[in-house]
């Protein structure tokens, strides 16, 4: 089954399937769709939550099928999460999930998490597989034609409205940030006192600046400062930035200089990797320097502090987020070999 992310509430109100395939390059979008079946999983008794992950080279597809017989410790049901930032699974993967459909338990929910897969991939026997019996939701980008409708649904949603001049400046403030777009609604919606944002309470907002900037505080980690990063992820912390909007943020940037390297490696020179993954130019001298000082171990351990910390938010994993985000803006901030 084929679901728009904007059909993805309703129908999960109505079933949930034994199978969701989430997949896409906009990190904040991929996660709002994850965390939204694993809500509807939670509230239909997969209590017990297990990660798999596909990155790491010890990786065997042997784990997925060790999930579908296994039975659960804690709940009649699990949710199994496997994270596939590749989408190319192979032969072998390609194999084992088509096992993992004939051999998981009927109350069992497998979400796999997924990078933008591509129209060959689509028409895999993997993928159609897990159309036949699961949901198959693809997230496309929002592009510059789309983000002003996208960020009105976004206002909309937070229970106020937007002039159309307001809505431009903030269109024209985030640059197709989604995620310093939804921290910009929520700064306007304890801001604007009659629920109607107009253009002069945009402005008004852009100079209200906080003492620490979430931008900054990830630019300079980026920069590798990590003194100054730290003193900012601190600062954040107690004027009660979110944890997750936090995470949203390194992870994000975490992502992009993985997609980066990784074109490099398939024969593209650093400027045209950082402009295929839409890095604006005035952060591509930042950018490049990121990916020139990590390599794949550091990228791998950012990625093991990011789920931990995505782990210890939602509660499903040891560990306090704050020290979680702390070791994760350490590392982003030192070379990949210390």
């Amino acid at each position: 089954m084929r679901l728009r992310p904007e059909q993805l509430a309703s129908h999960l109100e109505q079933q949930l399937l034994p199978i969701y395939v989430v997949s896409g390059d906009e990190p904040l979008l991929v996660q709002e769709a994850s965390d939204l079946i694993r809500q509807h999983a939670r509230k239909q008794g997969c209590s017990e939550r297990e990660v798999i992950d596909t990155s790491p080279k010890s990786f065997d597809w042997q784990d997925i099928l060790g999930s579908a017989t296994s039975m659960s410790l804690f709940s009649e049901r699990k949710l199994v999460e496997l994270r596939m930032p590749s989408c190319k699974p192979g032969a072998a993967g390609s194999k084992a999930l088509c096992s993992y459909v004939e051999l998981a338990g009927p109350d069992d929910v497998l979400l796999i998490i997924a990078g933008k897969i591509d129209k060959q991939s689509m028409n895999s026997k993997w993928i159609k597989t897990l159309d036949k019996d699961g949901g198959i939701i693809q997230i496309w980008p929002i592009g510059a034609r789309d983000l002003p409708h996208w960020l009105q649904q976004r206002v909309a949603n937070a229970g106020m409205s937007i002039d159309r001049d307001a809505l431009q400046l903030l269109c024209d403030r985030v640059e197709g940030n989604l995620l310093a777009a939804v921290q910009e609604v929520e700064k306007l919606k304890l801001l604007v006192s009659d629920s109607n944002i107009t253009a002069q309470a945009v402005t008004e907002a852009v100079s209200d600046n906080a003492r620490y900037n979430l931008f900054e505080m990830v630019d300079c980690a980026l920069g590798g400062n990590a003194s100054s990063s730290l003193r900012m992820l601190h600062g954040l912390r107690a004027e009660g930035t979110e944890a997750t909007v936090v995470l949203w943020a390194l992870s994000r940037e975490i992502h992009t200089i993985q997609s980066v390297q990784a074109a490099c490696d398939k024969g593209q020179n650093i400027q045209q990797a950082l402009r295929s993954q839409r890095v604006w130019n005035n952060r591509i001298s930042l950018m490049q320097g990121a990916c020139s000082r990590h390599d794949a171990s550091s990228l791998f351990n950012m990625m093991e502090l990011a789920s931990a910390a995505d782990g210890s938010i939602k509660g499903f994993a040891d560990g306090k987020p704050w020290d979680n985000l702390e070791s994760l803006v350490i590392e982003l901030s030192q070379p990949g070999e210390m």
